[in-house]
């Protein structure tokens, strides 16, 4: 888990959902319909998204406790519609979505024994995992899509420990795809990253803060340093 342990990712869990939450109520009907800073997508998109992200991950965690394959989407074709479908809903709906998603998904992380934490599930990429991976991918989730709401939440108001998981799962994930060679070098942190790459090697340093979303591809982050494609 690259350093993170269960109960990091369990506690950013909790607090990118209540960044989420947060940002999310305090949105009137009219900004909720806004775009987001997502190519494509409204604030309405981004929340139902994360709503459906907690109703998959918690298909997962069942996956775990009982041993029954329980796939987190039934197609990406469903997924996406379930997007679309939650992106018409009123605030008030929507918002009521995804605080009971939330809720659910806690209460069956809360459920889970040892035993089953370290049962293997399979996720909407095919990759293989244990249990103990879906905590930090639903942190990953709530706390950069906060920031995706552009609703106040910044990735500075991330803990550092967070984004230094954040970029490490993230550089990982680039290192197995083509892109630009990029050298990069938080700033505040000493922590260091290297994307093996074409051409000759960029060398970028700036807080931990911006590296984390220049490498989860928030492009005007670092607007010098070299274009990545996507990373998930």
């Amino acid at each position: 888990m690259d350093g993170r342990t269960l109960a990091d990712a369990r506690r950013w869990t909790s607090l990118g959902t209540r960044l989420f939450l947060n940002a999310a109520t305090g949105l009137d009907e009219s900004a909720f319909a806004a775009p987001s800073p997502l190519p494509g997508w409204t604030r309405k998109h981004v929340a139902a998204h994360v709503a459906a992200n907690a109703e998959g991950l918690g298909n997962l965690l069942h996956w775990a406790a009982t041993g029954e394959p329980t796939p987190m989407y039934a197609s990406l074709e469903e997924r996406k519609a379930g997007i679309e479908r939650g992106a018409v809903l009123g605030r008030t709906e929507l918002v009521g979505w995804l605080r009971n998603s939330a809720m659910e998904l806690d209460a069956a992380m809360s459920a889970l024994t040892p035993e089953q934490w370290a049962h293997e599930v399979v996720t909407a990429q095919g990759r293989t995992i244990p249990a103990t991976e879906v905590p930090w991918m639903r942190a990953r989730e709530v706390c950069v899509h906060a920031v995706d709401l552009d609703a106040g939440v910044g990735f500075g108001d991330l803990p550092a420990a967070f984004l230094s998981a954040l970029c490490e799962d993230a550089a990982g994930k680039r290192r197995t795809r083509p892109g630009p060679w990029v050298v990069l070098t938080a700033t505040d942190s000493g922590d260091r990253w290297e994307l093996p790459g074409d051409g000759a090697p960029a060398h970028v340093s700036a807080r931990l803060a911006d590296v984390a979303a220049y490498l989860t591809g928030r492009a005007a982050a670092l607007p010098d340093a070299p274009t990545l494609p996507d990373w998930l």
